[in-house]
């Protein structure tokens, strides 16, 4: 006979999915945002919305892709404001105090960040949740707020507008 306690599913303390999952989340933050400031305002947006929004949580949702969705709602936003404010630049139109630098510090050569920034919201944020935090299609597809077929062909899209500048 099953024990009582392994038919129950026991809540997680806030504070216990903050461990889990604070360095994947950041890890995210800094890969979308290429920012370190803006990725721990972020972080901490994330973690506050999400401590707020905790005691309404289904007990049966998944928490990991509720935090990416948060996450990536909160980059979203980001971004799009950031846009407004013209400070969103593409390639080559960058001031010179803004320009990305390579691993050399110089401004030639490949930088995978600002290849990801490039690409449309969705294919990056998909792009980064699978390759860099590896998270499932399911788990992704929670996040975004889409399908997984949807998430399938933003991640394939990506890989393909990626490929060619490596």
């Amino acid at each position: 006979m099953a024990s009582r306690a392994t038919e129950i599913k026991i809540p997680v303390s806030f504070e216990e999915a903050l461990r889990r999952h604070e360095r994947e989340i950041m890890r995210f933050l800094l890969r979308t945002t290429r920012d370190r400031e803006d990725a721990l305002d972020l972080f901490q947006e994330t973690w506050l919305r999400a401590y707020r929004a905790y005691p309404r949580l289904d007990p049966d949702a998944s928490l990991r892709p509720w935090l990416f969705r948060i996450a990536s709602n909160l980059c979203r936003n980001r971004i799009r404001d950031l846009a407004r404010r013209g400070r969103v630049f593409a390639d080559g139109d960058y001031p010179d105090h803004e320009r990305p630098r390579d691993a050399d510090g110089g401004t030639g050569g490949f930088d995978l960040r600002r290849a990801i920034a490039a690409l449309p919201a969705r294919q990056g944020q998909a792009f980064a949740m699978r390759k860099f935090v590896g998270l499932e299609y399911r788990e992704i597809a929670e996040a975004l707020g889409c399908s997984e077929d949807s998430v399938r062909a933003n991640v394939y899209q990506a890989v393909k507008k990626l490929k060619p500048l490596r």
